[in-house]
Parts: structure tokens; C-alpha cells; sequence
């Protein structure tokens, strides 16, 4: 037993150090194509701020960020990669749009050292590893809802006491709200699941572009509840806005990831970046932030995070995402 347990440290150790090894020799390989990564994404902006700020401090290389949606990051992405002249290495994003790349070749497959620290049921054979979870739920304002008056589950969302209450990203358009609405089925029977659509749109929600907008406007007092994501209960508290989310055992979600382009103006500053970004150092950071990052035993400080039960949304590829896009303007649009 004890000559395992060394052998194991010796394993660790000599791993441990191939790869600070590799990873040096791709930050120095990247000084060389100019120093700097270019990045595009939907993660909020403030928060790639602070892991660009620490990456720089760790690898001495820059980084630029544009945000936009999820659904305008791959389409500018595209439109890049078509016309020959991408300007980015990586794609901060989710899993649909980023599945819809990779049909396309606009992907590259890397294999990061620091991607060993992940299950092999969390790395996705074309995207690498999740690094992250969007996890959506039903968000109120404190001010406005009594914590009694608030929904107690998905369902009583719809309840008619709530009408002209809430807002959301357009579900005709936004991604990560398709892909939510398609997968209720997996927190309640399908039945009950085509009945809440139908409900939710008959109550004439406000649309807005995406889940930021949906939670601002909710933090500034416009609307006493949202259909967002978890985390800006933590970072719109942090602002002063009096936010609390919906405690139920199940809550939907979908998976992120960092992948490098195929066509990366700088290859090697994309690969030291997703090596930093899939590390523990990162994941740190992304929880303060209030992200939800995929490691064991790191939350964002938000209460009750650690006790949320993730369930993976379904993973819609371009065909199928289109025909319940479609499906879902006929029934949020009529």
C-alpha cells in the first residue's frame, strides 16, 4: 500500500512538472507571435476583466475581450472565419453555438495539461473540458416581492397573480433560453412541460435581448421578477439591489466552454490562455464573481450555492436548435 501511494506522488510529481514544462514553452512561443490573446465571449465583462488582469500577471502576455450574446459571438465569430480573416483565438461560450462552430471546422482540437484535472465525463470529445455552468432560475426583487409572495416553483411562475411581473431574454432568439425551455422535460413530465410554455408565453412577458438585460432591469426596480441566470442574485447584491432566487432542489443549466479557433491569428497565446482558464486559480476567480465554476468544492458566495442541483440542458445541434426556435415563435409571437 505505502509503495502505491509513493508511486502515485512520484506519477503526480513528474506530471505536475511535464506540464509546467509544456506550458512554459507555449507562453514563450507565444511572446514570439506578439504577446497578447483576443478574445471573444458572452461571460460579462467585469468578470474576464479580473481573469485577463491575473493571466496577465502569471504569463506577462495581454489579452483583448469583445462580449456580445451568445447567439452575436457566433455569428461575428463566423463571419470572420468565412471571410478568411478571424481576428480571435478563443471563444468564450455555450455549448449550442459552439457545437453549431464545430460543424463548421471552426474549432481546434487542444489537448491542455491542466484539462488532466478534469472527469472525463465533463470533457466534450470537440469542446474540452466545461469550465463552467449557466445555471438558470427565477430571480425576484426583494423590494417589490415579499419572500412569501415570491414563486415557489417553475410552475407557479405562471401563476396569474404574476402577469405583467416578469421579465426575460426573448425566447425566439436567445440561446441558452431556447435550450431551457426545450429541456423542462427533465425537472418535470413532459406533459406538464408543453402546458408551462404555453402558460408562460399567454402571460405576455417584457423580452429583452438577453439574461443580463433581463436581470438588470430587475435590479433597478422595472420588474419584481426575472427568468435569469442564478448568479446575478450574488452580483446584483453586490450593487445594492435587493435580489434573492427562487430555492428549488432542481435548477436547469447549461454547460460553458474555452475553445481555440482553427484559424487563430496567434495559436499559441490562445492554448496558454485556455491552459490558465481551466485552472484552479481561475476557477477562484470566476466564483467570486458569482459564476459557477465546474469544481468540486468552489462556489460563489452566494447562500445556498452548494446545495443547488445542476441538470444539464439539452445539448441542441443546428438543425434541431432551429425547428424549436421556430416552434417557439409561433406559440411566444402569435
Amino acid at each position: 500500500m505505502r509503495r502505491l501511494m509513493v508511486l502515485a506522488i512520484i506519477v503526480f510529481v513528474f506530471l505536475a512538472h511535464t506540464a509546467l514544462a509544456q506550458e512554459a514553452k507555449v507562453i514563450e512561443a507565444a511572446k514570439k507571435e506578439g504577446g497578447k490573446v483576443v478574445l471573444y465571449g458572452s461571460l460579462e465583462t467585469p468578470v474576464v476583466d479580473a481573469v485577463m488582469a491575473a493571466f496577465r500577471k502569471k504569463t506577462g502576455l495581454n489579452a483583448e475581450y469583445w462580449r456580445a450574446s451568445a447567439m452575436s459571438v457566433m455569428n461575428r465569430s463566423m463571419s470572420e472565419y468565412r471571410a478568411g480573416n478571424p481576428l480571435y483565438d478563443i471563444v468564450l461560450n455555450n455549448s449550442d453555438p459552439l457545437l453549431i462552430m464545430a460543424n463548421e471546422g471552426m474549432i481546434a482540437k487542444y489537448d491542455s495539461p491542466t484539462a488532466a484535472k478534469y472527469p472525463k465525463d465533463q470533457i466534450d470529445a470537440r469542446l474540452g473540458p466545461i469550465s463552467r455552468y449557466g445555471i438558470v432560475g427565477v430571480l425576484y426583487h426583494k423590494g417589490l416581492v415579499k419572500a412569501e409572495d415570491a414563486p415557489k416553483s417553475i410552475e407557479d411562475l405562471v401563476n396569474p397573480k404574476y402577469k405583467g411581473m416578469l421579465v426575460m431574454a426573448d425566447p425566439t432568439l436567445h440561446v441558452t433560453t431556447i435550450q431551457w425551455l426545450s429541456s423542462l422535460h427533465k425537472i418535470m413530465p413532459k406533459e406538464r412541460a408543453d402546458k408551462f410554455i404555453r402558460d408562460l408565453a399567454a402571460m405576455k412577458p417584457t423580452l429583452v435581448e438577453s439574461m443580463l438585460p433581463a436581470a438588470e432591469r430587475m435590479a433597478n426596480g422595472e420588474f419584481p421578477i426575472a427568468l435569469t441566470f442564478v448568479k446575478y442574485a450574488y452580483s446584483a447584491a453586490k450593487s445594492g439591489a435587493p435580489l434573492d432566487y427562487m430555492r428549488v432542489d432542481k435548477l436547469l443549466g447549461d454547460a460553458h466552454f474555452a475553445v481555440l479557433s482553427s484559424k487563430a491569428p496567434r495559436p499559441n497565446a490562445g492554448k496558454a490562455f485556455i491552459d490558465y482558464y481551466l485552472d484552479d486559480d481561475n476557477m477562484k476567480i470566476l466564483a467570486q464573481a458569482g459564476e459557477f465554476p465546474n469544481r468540486k468544492g468552489i462556489y460563489p458566495p452566494l447562500p445556498g450555492a452548494d446545495k443547488i442541483q445542476y441538470v444539464q440542458m439539452e445539448v441542441l445541434e443546428s438543425k434541431a436548435f432551429e425547428e424549436k426556435k421556430k416552434e417557439l415563435g409561433k406559440i411566444f409571437l402569435k
